[in-house]
């Protein structure tokens, strides 16, 4: 909790003692802040006030935002002069074919997006953009309408950063597989994106829309009707979304614990070593004694999509 005779908001006495944890050196260049869950737990505050620490200190060039990671402790101060002002942000710099605008809506997204990456969906707010790029909250709600607008606007952006192929490969087996490797690229890198995407209520942005397309085009014509091809699309693309559910909660276990997936098994071996001790859970316990057995996300995805295809060819072969 916040001491009460310190002065100032929460969120500059925050601000201040993370600084000061920086400056003594207990939080070394290149090691991670609190994130905003963290900094809600320790000091009882709001995540929007949360947010705004972190951006806070972003903005004075002590920390920055990586993808994956978190926010972490910068080397050295940025100068004062390299953020962006409020004017320059308002006004960005014209590039040919594009109003200011559009570039400025770019450039809202793209700093939406690099805020999700590092510290997940919760923490991407409007005001929490707006600050970090040094502009008033209202100015953004000139171009987004508002914070559902904006998550739909950073997930076309997601899927556009995978376009499929011109010439897609021979056979619809493989046009489905490329299609599931490249949705499956594209969540890790944006874990916050399995919450975005939802089947009950389609993503209405372009480049989501294409994916979709070219599920159903892959399996047109192999002898379903047109309501089993909707249907192929849609539990290709839940198959992959919802085993991507699982990066964003990885990702925020290991920011709040500063463990990956590995160090915490290795921490919790005691712990399992005893329940298999008993044995109550014998085919556990000779699995858990082998070494090539290997089980992990990206294993689960790949036997899980073989066996998803396997049945959808079963059910093509049913047809001819």
């Amino acid at each position: 909790m916040l001491p009460d005779d310190e002065p100032g908001p929460p969120y500059a006495r925050i601000v201040a003692e993370l600084r000061r944890r920086i400056a003594i050196g207990a939080v070394a260049p290149g090691e991670r802040l609190p994130s905003t869950r963290q900094i809600v737990r320790e000091w009882g505050v709001a995540m929007a006030t949360a947010s705004k620490v972190l951006a806070t200190l972003q903005r004075e060039g002590l920390a920055e935002a990586m993808p994956g990671i978190g926010t972490v402790v910068l080397a050295q101060r940025r100068p004062r002069g390299g953020r962006p002002t409020a004017e320059a942000a308002a006004s960005p710099q014209r590039i040919a074919g594009r109003t200011d605008a559009e570039v400025l809506r770019d450039r809202i997204v793209r700093t939406a997006t690099g805020i999700a990456d590092a510290e997940g969906l919760a923490a991407t707010t409007m005001r929490r953009v707006a600050t970090h790029l040094d502009m008033p909250t209202m100015s953004l709600y000139r171009q987004i309408h508002g914070r559902d607008h904006l998550m739909v606007l950073m997930a076309d952006a997601a899927f556009a950063e995978q376009p499929l192929p011109a010439r897609p490969p021979a056979g619809w087996r493989a046009q489905l597989e490329l299609l599931c490797r490249l949705q499956w690229a594209m969540y890790q890198r944006h874990p916050w994106l399995a919450q975005v995407v939802s089947l009950t209520r389609p993503l209405l942005a372009p480049h989501a829309i294409a994916h979709t397309e070219w599920a159903m085009r892959a399996v047109t014509g192999q002898g379903l009707d047109m309501e089993t091809v909707v249907h192929v699309a849609a539990t290709v693309a839940s198959y992959v979304r919802g085993t991507a559910v699982n990066l964003e909660r990885e990702a925020e276990a290991e920011q709040d614990t500063g463990l990956t997936d590995d160090e915490w098994l290795r921490v919790q071996q005691d712990v399992l070593a005893a329940a298999l001790r008993s044995g109550a859970f014998p085919i556990l316990s000779a699995v858990s004694a082998r070494s090539d057995v290997d089980l992990n996300i990206d294993t689960l995805f790949e036997f899980g999509l073989q066996r998803m295809l396997d049945g959808v060819a079963t059910l093509i072969g049913a047809c001819r």
